[in-house]
């Protein structure tokens, strides 16, 4: 499709979301929310637009980068056209993409259930009974904020990070879980841990976890 094809295929509905010049090579896309985050990824990879090099989720952004600043208008105008439709939770008969086996032993667990209400085993139960979805990457290599878990896990991260966190740690915090793929400072709840491989370079896809996958937490 030429660049002048694209600008005459513009029928959808203007929605008004924003969208910034990033440069003269890229555009940056605001979301309300990392689900719209993940709805507008979804559409922009199926869309295939001409001159787009790379989409790089965030949590409330979007970065679109473009092979030539000739582009940077047209592209602009057909993101405000495109009318893009969050989700939410797994539909129904999505299976996993990715299992990951957890001991749910973390020091933080008795924090996290008496700051949302629940049990400890109402906490596992929430965490390990529904998917999650990776929705962007980002701290350090391998590290997956995955979102749409239980929403009565929402808590803060912690008043004092720890100056180490041991590698596989299993962590809440805000809308997010995560696991630690190597030791690092950190200041997330910790609610268990895995002996899941999240960055291995001699695998053909170093990250385990990748962006759009669906998660599983399996208590054992």
């Amino acid at each position: 499709m030429s660049v002048t094809d694209l600008s005459q295929e513009l029928s959808t509905e203007l929605v008004g979301n924003t969208v910034f010049d990033y440069g003269n090579r890229a555009l940056m896309l605001q979301c309300g929310s990392t689900a719209e985050v993940l709805a507008w990824v979804d559409a922009l990879r199926e869309a295939a637009l001409p001159g787009v090099l790379d989409i790089v989720p965030a949590a409330r952004t979007v970065l679109v980068k473009l092979d030539s600043p000739r582009l940077q208008g047209v592209i602009r105008h057909r993101l405000r056209k495109m009318r893009v439709t969050a989700g939410g939770e797994a539909p129904p008969g999505r299976g996993a993409d990715v299992v990951i086996d957890v001991v749910y032993d973390g020091p933080d667990l008795a924090e996290v259930a008496d700051r949302t209400g629940l049990t400890a085993a109402e906490v596992i139960e929430a965490h390990a009974g529904r998917l999650w979805r990776v929705g962007f990457s980002g701290f350090a290599p391998g590290f997956a904020y995955l979102v749409d878990g239980d929403p009565r896990l929402r808590v803060p991260r912690r008043s004092e990070p720890r100056t180490s966190v041991p590698a596989g740690s299993v962590a809440l915090a805000g809308e997010f879980s995560a696991i630690y793929p190597r030791q690092s400072p950190g200041g997330w709840q910790l609610i268990g841990h895995t002996d899941a491989v999240l960055w291995d370079l001699d695998r053909p896809n170093p990250a385990l976890l990748t962006q759009g996958m669906w998660v599983r937490f399996r208590a054992v």
